[in-house]
């Protein structure tokens, strides 16, 4: 069907979907399916656009994200730098 039709298929199926830890990653997915069939609806692809595939989500909430890498290769300095906290 069109976007409105699968927007809504989305957001039925959010609200269907218990939040908890084992969701939690479903109903991301969802949401960002969510912003991306929302963010065509208001721009749709023009041919050649050149742009490659993204969307873009309102921040909610926190996030963990873990850094590896071989020691002195400057993963606290990214840290720092990206959250600008010391």
């Amino acid at each position: 069907g069109g976007i409105l039709s699968r927007i809504a298929a989305i957001e039925l199926e959010m609200a269907r979907t218990q939040k908890n830890k084992a969701t939690a990653s479903h109903l991301g997915s969802l949401k960002a399916k969510l912003c991306q069939l929302r963010r065509e609806l208001l721009e749709p692809k023009s041919a050649g656009a050149g742009k490659g595939a993204g969307f873009e989500c309102q921040r909610k909430g926190d996030a963990r994200v873990g850094l590896l890498g071989f020691p002195s290769v400057g993963k606290s300095s990214l840290l720092t730098g990206l959250t600008g906290v010391e």
